[in-house]
């Protein structure tokens, strides 16, 4: 990639889209710009003329209706990997470049991940549950080692899953949009359109991939399916990549032994939901890649950023909208 123009004539015009709090740790950044902290209802009076927009609110959906006709900011940065919430038709359409948070994220949802493994092998949500009733009953429990998990999703995130799950002595391979063997973290990767294939043989499905029209619904009441009755299902990717009634379906009849979520088509996951009160789900809310300190992490990771824009060194993390992947072609996974 080109390196971007330095902007050297004057300070950076920075716009914040914040949400209940400011970002920490923005005074490095506040020093080298002048910095405009915005809410929902302020961002379309700031965007135009700016040189950035700092989406530290990565779950709002504000941006597509503030984005301006004219004068739209020539680069955006949020604070997520995932970047479905931006691909909205006038900023994919525009010169404008999008980068993400990858990176931040990538080990603590491996290791979230594996956390969820050795729950389910050693039926640690059971054992909690029966304590909380005060009932003592004995189990044997599941070894993970030698297991098998396909991991849907070859982008960073799905690369820590990968190598975190094979040191742990589980067997690992992987789904994504192109068929490769050897891959240094994965294994043997089938394409996207032998999913059900990978699942069959899976003994833990984990979902690391990007929502876009090709992953939207991909686990529906066909893949379920095809998993065994003793699989277990992992969404750590973006809640709409399943449909969520056939995976309530599916829990129930013991089409799969179980499954643990982190994201969800709605979040806050409605009390309603059937999810809440399944016994063999652990739900989670969105919290997987989130450890002590990452929002800091986030917010130095914009000010690198904010630092090679204005000194016009190529920027971490450019995402290429038209596929919502990041520049070295991985996919730009939540």
């Amino acid at each position: 990639m080109e390196p971007a123009q330095p902007l050297t004539s004057r300070p950076p015009q920075v716009v914040v889209l914040r949400g209940d709090a400011r970002p920490p740790g923005m005074e490095p950044v506040e020093r080298a710009a002048d910095v405009r902290y915005v809410r929902e209802d302020g961002l379309a009076e700031a965007l135009p003329g700016a040189d950035v927009l700092f989406v530290y609110d990565f779950w709002t959906e504000a941006v597509a209706a503030a984005w301006p006709a004219e004068d739209a900011p020539p680069w955006v940065h949020i604070a997520s990997a995932g970047v479905d919430r931006l691909l909205f038709p006038a900023l994919v359409d525009s010169e404008t470049i999008v980068t993400n948070s990858r990176g931040v994220f990538d080990r603590p949802i491996a290791e979230y991940v594996l956390g969820l493994v050795l729950c389910f092998a050693k039926d640690l949500h059971t054992t909690l549950r029966l304590q909380a009733e005060g009932v003592w009953r004995h189990r044997e429990t599941e070894p993970i080692a030698g297991a098998r998990a396909v991991v849907v999703g070859t982008g960073p995130i799905g690369r820590a899953i990968a190598r975190t799950l094979t040191a742990a002595g589980l067997r690992v391979s992987g789904i994504g949009r192109t068929a490769r063997s050897g891959d240094p973290d994965l294994g043997e990767v089938l394409p996207d359109d032998r999913l059900h294939e990978a699942l069959a043989e899976a003994d833990y499905a984990v979902l690391a991939a990007p929502l876009t029209d090709r992953t939207r619904g991909m686990i529906d009441r066909a893949a379920l399916r095809a998993m065994r009755p003793t699989a277990r299902l992992i969404n750590i990717g973006r809640g709409p990549l399943v449909v969520e009634d056939d995976l309530v379906g599916a829990l129930r009849t013991g089409e799969i032994a179980g499954a643990a979520l982190d994201v969800f088509v709605d979040e806050p996951l409605p009390s309603p939901s059937p999810l809440w009160e399944l016994p063999n789900v652990i739900v989670s809310p969105h919290m997987s890649g989130d450890i002590v300190g990452w929002r800091d992490e986030l917010v130095r990771l914009f000010a690198d950023n904010l630092d090679r824009r204005v000194h016009g060194r190529p920027l971490r993390n450019v995402v290429d909208k038209r596929l919502g992947y990041v520049g070295s072609g991985a996919p730009a996974s939540s």
